[in-house]
């Protein structure tokens, strides 16, 4: 685990691992969006997939505590970073810079990467306690299939506002996160960086309209 410690050890380290478990989840996304997208092939279709899903509970588990592992990975270097930027930016410098210049920086892509995290934190807490956990009422979906289940779920106003909240966050997180990962990764050259950013707002984008297609059908149903 020296590589571990020696990576956690500098910035330079912890934006690389930052971009791996970042890009790591966006393949998760990707999946979890595939299969949700099921839901418009109709319930004989959903309720297989997700049946077979949890047939194999062993591997589920495995793979739950895999993306959770790179979920509080990527959040603790986040909170880490953007403390080791503010202290180096120190007193002084904030002192000397003008109302200006703090305004705009406030507006910096890079500026929002930790608030829009937190958001996505919140939806992915509501999605467990949804779906996961059921700590919130079963009382109206109790017993169903899970194509119904889902449905009833995504009727619920908190659940309809969380969501397209937490898609929204998405978007605005992926939109810089995606090239921001390509750079820590060393991935960028001036000839590509306009493709990786166009490509990074195209994938972001379609993650976000997949997932708030879903809501939208789900509240048609």
């Amino acid at each position: 685990m020296n590589w571990l410690r020696c990576a956690l050890s500098s910035s330079v380290g912890k934006k690389f691992l930052m971009a791996i478990t970042g890009l790591l989840l966006c393949g998760f996304l990707v999946v979890h969006l595939a299969g949700n997208l099921l839901l418009f092939a109709g319930a004989e279709a959903y309720n297989a997939y997700a049946h077979k899903l949890h047939d194999n509970e062993q591997l589920l588990h495995i793979a739950e505590i895999g993306l959770a592992a790179f979920f509080f990975t990527h959040l603790y270097l986040a909170f880490s970073l953007t403390t080791e930027n503010r202290i180096a930016r120190g007193r002084g410098y904030a002192e000397n810079q003008s109302k200006r210049e703090d305004l705009i920086s406030n507006f910096r892509p890079e500026s929002w990467m930790l608030a829009t995290g937190l958001g996505l934190l919140a939806y992915m807490l509501l999605h467990l306690a949804d779906f996961t956990l059921e700590w919130r009422d079963r009382s109206h979906y109790e017993g169903l299939e899970p194509f119904d289940k889902a449905v009833s779920l995504l009727h619920d106003p908190i659940s309809f506002v969380g969501y397209l909240a937490g898609f929204a966050f998405l978007f605005a997180h992926l939109s810089h996160g995606i090239s921001s990962a390509f750079q820590s990764l060393g991935l960028n050259h001036p000839k590509y960086n306009a493709t990786i950013k166009w490509g990074g707002l195209a994938f972001a984008g379609a993650l976000a309209l997949g997932n708030m297609s879903l809501v939208f059908w789900a509240m048609g149903q």
